[in-house]
């Protein structure tokens, strides 16, 4: 996945010094279009195929937590249950 999103840069850079090297170019147009056609596309492409892993992340670190809650504590005890509810007595 890296190889595409380096060699699409790859790509708008070349065309950004393009833009910037032309008899008609500028420096701002070349701004503008490594903006629009490089880095703005490929952080949006980027986060989106992203998305899979960051999901896999977040259930690992919620099992992780979930598994570090009924462990002992460090004095070797096991951790307090819940609390019980407090009512009226019959």
């Amino acid at each position: 996945m890296y190889i595409v999103a380096i060699a699409w840069l790859y790509v708008a850079v070349l065309m950004a010094v393009a833009e910037a090297t032309g008899p008609q170019g500028s420096v701002l147009g070349a701004l503008v279009t490594l903006v629009l056609y490089g880095l703005l596309p490929l952080a949006i492409v980027l986060y989106v195929m992203g998305a899979p892993a960051r999901r896999r992340a977040l259930r690992a670190r919620e099992q992780a937590a979930s598994v570090a809650g009924n462990t002992p504590d460090a004095g070797g005890q096991p951790a307090a249950g819940a609390v019980p509810s407090v009512g009226k007595e019959p």
